[in-house]
C-alpha cells in the first residue's frame, strides 16, 4: 500500500518545527499547529494522511459537495485492518504485544502479539466470508470485554463489512431495535458477561432480541465462556472458536475511504436509536494523528483505556487508535472498585508499564470514595505512567485536583462525543502541554473551530455562555451522517444553527480559548428567569470534604419555575448527620454562586443511577423528582437504584 503525499511531515508545523518544540516568536507548538490548520485545512489533513497506508492514496482531500456537509478523502481506498494489524507485522514487529487482556473477573492476564492477532483476525474474517459476509454487509457484536470483541471488529474491517457493537447485556428490546436497523447477516456474541458477584447470560437476551426483530440474521457465532455456556439453536447458531479454527484465512479487502467502517448507536430523542456512521478513511487518519498529538503515545508504548467496546471510547482508544499506531492496548474486564478493590487501576498501570491512562471521572470518584487517602496506590510503581486522561462527562475540579495530588502527573480533562469519535478539545502532550485549568476541557483540537452561540446562532463574545457548536465542515473522523438517515442527521445536528454542528452541550469559550462544558443544553435550569448551570453548583458541592460525588437537577417549582436539588453521595466512613451536611452544602452554594441560585435542598443518597459508561442519569432523576412517568433507560448500570431514588426524591 502507498502513503499519501502531504505538504508537511506528521508531527511538524508548517514552519518545520517539531511538534514538541517552539515555532515562531513566543508562539507555542500548539498555537502554531492550530494556526497551520486554520491557514490550510486540506494541507493539514493531507499531511496527517501520510501516516496511513493507502491502496489508492487520496488525490483530493475534501469534497464539499458530497453528503450533508462534505466528505474527506473521496477518491482514496484503504483497509483499516491492514493499517491496524498487518502493516506492523510486515514491518517486523509481529512479536510485539498488541492486546494485553487483563481480567480480574476471571483472574487471567493474557498477551496477544500482533502476529497472533493477525492470525486470529484473518481466520475469523474467513469464517465470516464463508458465511456470506462481504463488503458493505453488517455484523452486530454483542460482547463483553474479551479479546474476541476486538478480533470481531477487526475481522469485519478486514473484509469491508460494517460492524455494529452493542453493549453486552443490553436489554432485548434495545438490542432488537439495533438489529432491525442495521440488518446484520451475522451476529457475533458471547454466552455471557461477568459483573462483580454475578454472571450475566447474554444468549437468552440475544435470542429474545432476534425473536422481537423483524430482521433475522443468517448465522449467530457464539463464544462459549466457561462461566455459562449457552445452548445453540440448530441451523442458526455455531460455536465461534470452532468456526474460526476451521476457516481459511481471509486477506484484507481495500474499500473506499468514504465507505462505512462501523455503526454505533446512540440514544435519540424520538426513542429510535441514532446510528452514528464512521467512515474508513477519515477515521484512520484522525485517530492515528490524535495518538501522538493528544496522548503522546507512540509505537510500542502502552495505553490503558478503562472503558468498554460498547461505547465510542472503546472503539476509538481501546481498539483502533492504539493499534493504528502500533502501540499496545490494555483490554480490561473489571471495575474501578470491587475487582478486588480501589487499587485495581494502579495495579494494571504498574504491571503493564502503562504510559497513558484514560477513564471517566465517575471511575475516579468511585476510587476517591473508597480510598480517599490513596493508600492503595502506595503498593504500585507508577513511574512509567505519564498522564491521566478523563472524558465522558465534565470532571469537577475537586476530583481533578485529587487525582493530580495523588498521582503527581498531568491530569487532562478532554471533551468529545460519540458523534465526533475523537476529542473536540483537550491538552496536547505531543505539542507541549499548556497550563491546565481544572473544570475546563482544554483548548480546541486542530481541526475544530468551537464557539458558544446564542439562540439566534450568532457567536457570543469570549467568556459568555451559550450552546457550544463546531463550524462546518467537521474534521476527519467525525460522523459524516447517520445510518441511512441523512435528513435525520441534518435535523438533529445542523438545522438549529446553519453552518454549524450543534453539540447540544452548553458551555463557554474563555478569552484564552479554554473550553468549559457545563451541562447538556437541556440541563440548564431556569430559576425565576435566571439561566443557571447545574454544573456550576455541582462543582461547589463536590468541593465539600465529605462529598464523594453529586448531581444537581432542576425540579418544578410553582413560584420560580425550577429550583435546584442536590443529590450527594458521602465518602466512605463519613458518619455525620445528614441535616448538618445539607445545611453546609446550602451555605456553600449561597456563598459561591449566590442567593440567585435558590439552592435550598440537598439529600444524601447511597449512590447515583448511571449508564454503563458512567454518566449520571440526570433526566431520569428529574422526571422522578417531578412525579412524571419514566422508563428505565436501556443504558442503566443497575436499575435497582431507581427505587431508592423515588423514595428519596418524592419524600420531599
Amino acid at each position: 500500500m502507498q502513503k499519501a503525499t502531504g505538504q508537511t511531515a506528521i508531527g511538524q508545523t508548517a514552519t518545520g518545527q517539531t511538534a514538541t518544540g517552539q515555532a515562531g516568536a513566543g508562539a507555542s507548538a500548539y498555537d502554531a499547529t492550530y494556526a497551520a490548520w486554520r491557514r490550510d485545512p486540506e494541507g493539514f489533513w493531507a499531511s496527517a494522511a501520510a501516516a496511513i497506508d493507502w491502496a489508492e492514496a487520496p488525490r483530493r482531500i475534501f469534497d464539499p459537495g458530497a453528503g450533508p456537509y462534505g466528505r474527506w478523502f473521496p477518491d482514496a481506498r484503504l483497509n483499516t485492518c491492514h493499517n491496524a494489524v498487518d502493516r506492523h507485522v510486515a514491518a517486523g514487529r509481529g512479536g510485539q504485544a498488541a492486546i494485553l487482556w487483563d481480567s480480574p473477573m476471571t483472574g487471567r492476564v493474557e498477551t496477544l502479539t500482533y502476529a497472533a492477532l493477525q492470525g486470529r483476525v484473518a481466520r475469523l474474517a474467513g469464517a465470516l466470508r464463508e458465511r456470506g459476509v462481504g463488503a458493505g454487509d453488517r455484523v452486530v457484536l454483542y460482547m463483553p470485554m474479551v479479546p474476541e470483541a476486538a478480533i470481531g471488529m477487526l475481522a469485519c474491517a478486514r473484509i469491508g463489512a460494517v460492524h455494529s457493537v452493542v453493549f453486552g447485556g443490553f436489554a432485548a428490546a434495545e438490542l432488537a431495535a439495533r438489529i432491525a436497523d442495521a440488518r446484520p447477516k451475522v451476529i457475533l456474541a458471547a454466552s455471557c458477561g461477568l459483573e462483580p458477584g454475578r454472571v450475566v447470560a447474554y444468549k437468552p437476551l440475544l435470542d429474545a432480541a432476534i425473536a422481537l426483530s423483524p430482521h433475522k440474521p443468517d448465522r449467530v457465532l457464539v463464544l462459549q465462556r466457561a462461566q455459562a455456556e449457552a445452548a445453540l439453536l440448530a441451523g442458526r447458531d455455531e460455536d465461534w472458536l470452532a468456526a474460526e479454527a476451521a476457516a481459511a484465512p481471509a486477506d484484507c479487502v481495500p474499500v473506499a475511504a468514504t465507505d462505512p467502517l462501523y455503526i454505533l448507536y446512540t440514544s435519540g430523542t424520538t426513542g429510535k436509536p441514532k446510528g452514528v456512521v464512521r467512515d474508513n478513511g477519515g477515521h484512520a487518519v484522525a485517530l492515528r494523528h490524535s495518538m501522538a498529538m493528544l496522548y503522546g503515545v507512540g509505537p510500542g508504548e502502552v495505553m490503558f483505556t478503562a472503558s468498554d467496546v460498547g461505547w465510542v471510547v472503546g472503539h476509538s482508544y481501546i481498539v483502533y487508535a492504539p493499534l493504528l499506531t502500533g502501540a499496545t492496548t490494555v483490554l480490561f474486564e473489571g471495575k474501578p472498585v470491587g475487582t478486588p478493590d480501589a487499587g485495581t487501576f494502579w495495579r494494571v498501570c504498574a504491571q503493564h508499564g502503562v504510559k497513558a491512562m484514560f477513564t471517566a471521572p465517575t471511575a475516579m470518584r468511585a476510587i476517591k470514595r473508597d480510598d480517599p487517602e490513596g493508600r492503595l496506590l502506595a503498593a504500585h510503581d507508577l513511574s512509567r505512567l505519564e498522564a491521566l486522561f478523563l472524558a465522558g462527562e465534565r470532571c469537577d475540579p475537586p476530583t481533578a485536583e485529587w487525582c493530580a495530588g495523588l498521582l503527581g502527573k498531568p491530569v487532562i480533562d478532554h471533551w468529545w462525543q460519540t458523534e465526533t469519535g475523537w476529542p473536540i478539545s483537550g491538552n496536547f502532550r505531543g505539542l507541549g502541554l499548556f497550563p491546565a485549568r481544572f473544570g475546563s476541557g482544554g483548548k480546541a483540537s486542530p481541526g475544530y473551530e468551537v464557539a458558544a452561540l446564542d439562540e439566534a446562532g450568532q457567536p457570543l463574545p469570549r467568556g459568555q455562555g451559550g450552546t457550544l457548536a463546531i463550524r462546518l465542515p467537521l474534521p476527519p473522523g467525525c460522523l459524516p451522517t447517520l445510518w441511512q438517515a441523512d435528513d435525520r442527521f441534518r435535523e438533529s445536528y445542523l438545522a438549529a444553527f446553519p453552518g454549524w454542528y450543534n453539540t447540544s452541550d452548553a458551555g463557554v469559550v474563555d478569552e484564552d480559548g479554554y473550553i468549559s462544558v457545563m451541562s447538556r443544553t437541556d440541563d440548564i435550569i431556569n430559576v425565576a428567569g435566571h439561566r443557571l448551570s447545574t454544573g456550576s453548583m455541582e462543582e461547589v458541592l463536590a468541593g465539600h470534604p465529605d462529598i464523594a460525588e453529586c448531581a444537581v437537577i432542576g425540579i418544578r417549582d410553582s413560584l420560580k419555575g425550577q429550583v435546584p436539588l442536590g443529590l450527594v453521595v458521602l465518602k466512605s466512613g463519613v458518619a455525620r448527620a445528614e441535616a448538618e451536611i445539607c445545611r453546609e452544602l446550602v451555605a456553600l452554594v449561597r456563598e459561591r454562586i449566590g442567593p440567585v441560585a435558590a439552592f435550598r435542598d440537598a439529600r444524601v443518597v447511597s449512590r447515583l443511577p448511571k449508564t454503563r459508561s458512567g454518566k449520571i442519569l440526570r433526566a431520569t432523576l428529574r422526571r422522578i423528582a417531578d412525579g412524571e412517568a419514566y422508563t428505565v433507560p436501556p443504558t442503566i448500570d443497575d436499575a435497582t437504584i431507581l427505587g431508592e431514588m423515588e423514595e428519596r426524591l418524592r419524600a420531599g
